[in-house]
């Protein structure tokens, strides 16, 4: 079988996957593009387990002020090497998660944070569980899934902040 070019770049664009995962996965699918982008979501996550395990101590700190200056918000985003650190899908993942926690005002990381008897809702209250703003079919966590497949690296929340002024 054939796979067109554009069908090709069209899987590249919607995932951001390589040019020959594409058309791999576009092979396997038999030419149907959502199929094939649930494939390579598949592959994603499965390469994201693999990595989960390896040391994250690189990154970046990303800043970000809500327009008005009533908000502001720190995050520190961390992968294996200062190369991915300094990449743009890093770099925007970084700002996404500073925009997602001034929006959103997650008190936790993950629900392994949650202290006990809290009786905290994982959903509101976790970031990774959250629904991405951007994009609110996602969780946070596919988000930072999705780019871990992209850069090829374990990628980590380390820690975050949210100041709101008068709270």
């Amino acid at each position: 079988m054939q796979v067109s070019t554009t069908t090709i770049k069209e899987l590249r664009r919607k995932t951001g996957a390589g040019v020959i995962d594409c058309k791999k996965a576009l092979l396997e699918a038999e030419g149907k593009l959502e199929k094939a982008a649930e494939i390579l979501n598949q592959r994603g996550l499965a390469l994201a387990r693999k990595k989960a395990d390896r040391a994250a101590d690189q990154g970046i700190i990303e800043a970000y002020v809500h327009p008005g200056g009533q908000i502001a918000v720190l995050v520190e985003l961390n992968c294996e090497t200062d190369f991915v650190a300094r990449t743009d899908e890093f770099k925007d993942l970084a700002h996404n998660l500073a925009l997602q926690i001034a929006a959103m005002s997650p008190q936790f990381i993950s629900p392994e944070d949650i202290p006990e008897k809290t009786d905290a809702d994982p959903e509101t209250a976790c970031l990774l569980l959250q629904p991405f703003i951007k994009d609110p079919t996602k969780t946070v966590q596919d988000i930072i899934t999705e780019t871990i497949a992209k850069v090829g690296e374990n990628i980590k929340i380390r820690r975050f902040v949210r100041f709101e002024l008068g709270y």
